[in-house]
């Protein structure tokens, strides 16, 4: 099996407590795919600028990423600039730079156009609805967004949401987008819009899934060390996608999984600046911190 990704590849600036980094690789699709590759193979669909060095593009490859659907343009790299106090669920952003990112026009690869298994990361809905039209028979379609995309196309988000099965939302702006002060209600309210299943991103307290068959809580595990919490909630989904994506099923029981390999992975992640804790992740670790995750919640 496989996940077609689309969405951002970016340099990410980040500032926290506990250390900072100049123009590390980041993007949300970056960190997707570079999670995701783990378990499954990825198709990676962004673009990036001629800053952008060919060497990750050859490493994403190495990992078992398809980057045929990469665009290389003319220009800089998208660019973010963010800052993180202690508490680490929100971010201040600094500073955006669109660069190449402000005329992205995703075009699938033919071979990506058969997609079984697709993750729309958070961008314009316009675009997302944009890929959907590409992909020919998709099983699963997921899709992330934002507080900007709820206040500024509000109407084509919900039109993108009704077309897909799972929504990846955070706590604040799932309820920004259904107008309901109660979590479980708003939860309630975007499925009548389509998308069947709800995750609700709480950061350091976890995860909420609300399913047609039940709803599911998954903590965050508790860790010593958290040095940068950006692009957790993308690698999230791609613990969680990814153990669909192997495990072939869309029960409620395997979503249960897939939300406990979501956090196993996010936990990882914030371990280290960038992506770099997951570049030298080992499986012997992985399935370690499932077991102690497993017997935190018994």
């Amino acid at each position: 099996m496989s996940i077609l990704v689309v969405g951002s590849i970016a340099f990410d600036s980040v500032k926290t407590p506990f250390g900072a980094c100049e123009r590390a690789l980041g993007g949300a699709a970056n960190f997707f795919a570079m999670t995701a590759s783990l378990f499954t193979k990825v198709q990676l669909v962004g673009v990036v600028g001629e800053d952008f060095p060919q060497e990750h593009l050859k490493y994403l490859e190495s990992r078992g990423v398809d980057t045929m659907g990469v665009q290389q343009t003319s220009g800089k790299t998208f660019h973010w600039q963010g800052y993180y106090g202690y508490d680490l669920n929100e971010a201040q952003t600094l500073k955006t730079e669109l660069n190449v990112f402000g005329s992205f026009n995703p075009r699938l690869p033919e071979p990506y156009k058969q997609a079984q298994t697709v993750f729309l990361a958070n961008i314009d809905p316009v675009l997302q609805l944009q890929v959907l039209e590409q992909v020919t028979k998709p099983q699963l379609v997921a899709l992330d967004t934002m507080n900007f995309w709820i206040e500024s196309k509000n109407a084509e988000l919900k039109r993108v949401i009704a077309e897909v099965d799972i929504l990846f939302i955070n706590e604040s702006e799932l309820r920004q987008l259904a107008d309901e002060r109660n979590t479980v209600k708003a939860a309630k309210k975007m499925q009548t819009l389509g998308a069947k299943t709800i995750i609700v991103k709480r950061g350091e307290y976890g995860a909420l899934m609300f399913h047609e068959q039940g709803t599911f809580f998954a903590p965050a595990f508790p860790l010593e060390d958290i040095f940068d919490p950006t692009g957790a909630g993308d690698t999230f989904a791609a613990g969680f996608m990814a153990h669909i994506d192997q495990a072939g099923r869309f029960d409620f029981a395997t979503f249960k999984e897939a939300m406990v390999m979501g956090s196993v992975m996010a936990s990882f992640v914030i371990e280290d600046f960038s992506f770099d804790r997951i570049k030298r992740l080992e499986k012997s670790e992985i399935d370690r911190r499932r077991k102690e995750f497993k017997q935190l919640t018994l």
